[in-house]
């Protein structure tokens, strides 16, 4: 196809540009992924451009399939790509993939302003499932054994009322 010596070209720019940036992978001569943000950010997320062999007249396929993107909503996902598409329908015909790649760089804050809360929802969902509440109650139950033998130990001292017999913490004064 004739677009293969641009795709030609704008690998070898992309190539030029990311490198030696952590962010940047080249899956295969025309597919890239690009974290956005570092990687200890809850707000980092990777995108995936794929080339179909009609790019950039046709757009290129992005996704946010990766598993690093797994704590991340599917709303936040679907909203991310549309407002990529945007920018894809304003750059068709044009080496794009560096532009998205920026895009999202820049607009990164914009497009995850509402990911914080999901991300703590879902890491702590994740935990409750991943271990149901047995664990958690019997972890109580240990507690309120504990307890039970800290209250006989009490009781022990105590008469059948629970008071402490008159004069227990008495001072010897006539030593």
């Amino acid at each position: 196809p004739p677009s293969l010596p641009r795709l030609q070209m704008e690998l070898e720019a992309l190539r030029s540009i990311y490198e030696g940036d952590a962010c940047f992978r080249e899956l295969s001569p025309v597919s890239f992924q690009y974290r956005i943000g570092e990687s200890g950010d809850p707000k980092a997320f990777l995108i995936e451009v794929s080339w179909p062999e009609t790019y950039p007249q046709t757009a290129p396929v992005i996704s946010m399939d990766a598993f690093f993107n797994n704590t991340i909503s599917s709303a936040i996902k679907q909203s991310i790509l549309d407002k990529l598409m945007v920018e894809v329908q304003a750059n068709l015909g044009t080496a794009m993939t560096y532009t998205l790649f920026e895009y999202a760089k820049d607009n990164k804050e914009v497009f995850m302003e509402n990911q914080p809360v999901n991300t703590v929802t879902s890491v702590s969902n994740s935990i409750a499932i991943g271990t149901p509440d047995v664990p958690a109650s019997k972890k109580k139950d240990k507690k309120e054994q504990l307890s039970k033998t800290q209250k006989r130990k009490l009781a022990d001292k105590t008469d059948n009322k629970g008071e402490l017999p008159r004069g227990w913490n008495w001072v010897d004064v006539i030593k």
